[in-house]
Formats: structure tokens, sequence, C-alpha cells
């Protein structure tokens, strides 16, 4: 093979590289957005009255071990109406999580 083609495709493989692990993030913050309204609904947190607070909502910048992408979920699902937050920081569910869509 060519330099120009191995270089070619050395950068092809990184953005290969590059735009699975973006996926994987991906698929991971759904999964944990899943188990925060699964939580709420747990809780019967559907209403502010009935709000629940979320240790895990905030991160924790001396968390060692494992990435926990709950707090980045919570930001999302905030963003997206999905949950709601009260003057006080609780959270309650407002409606259901989407469903899986199979692709």
């Amino acid at each position: 093979m060519s330099e120009t083609v191995q270089v070619i495709f050395g950068i092809v493989l990184l953005i290969g590289v590059y735009i699975l692990t973006q996926m994987v993030v991906g698929l991971r913050i759904r999964r944990a957005a899943r188990g925060v309204v699964r939580d709420l609904e747990n809780r019967q947190a559907k209403t502010p009255e009935s709000a629940v607070a979320l240790p895990y909502a905030k991160r924790n910048l001396l968390r060692i071990g494992l990435k926990d992408f709950r707090p980045k979920a919570v930001e999302a699902l905030l963003q997206a109406g999905i949950i709601g937050r009260t003057a006080d920081g609780r959270f309650y569910a407002i409606k259901p999580m989407p469903e899986k869509h199979d692709r």
C-alpha cells in the first residue's frame, strides 16, 4: 500500500472509532434516562407536589469508578420536557419516556 492510502485509511479508521464511541455514549445516556424516569414513576413523583430529590442529579467530581451517565440524562430529560424540577431542586415525571425505536 502506498503511503497516501495508508494515511487515508488511518484517518477513516479514526473517524469511524470516534463515531462509534459517540454512539455508545448516546446509548448509555438513553439507558440512564429510562432509569431516571422509571425511578421517578416508581416513587410516584408525577406532580410538583409529589416531587422527590434525586441524589444522582448532580455530578460528583470526586467519584471514583465507572462513569455515571445519570446526571447528563437528567439534564437531557429536563431540556426535553420529560421531567420537571421544582424551585427547591426536586424532580418529577411530566410524561412517560418515549418508547425505544429499533433501527
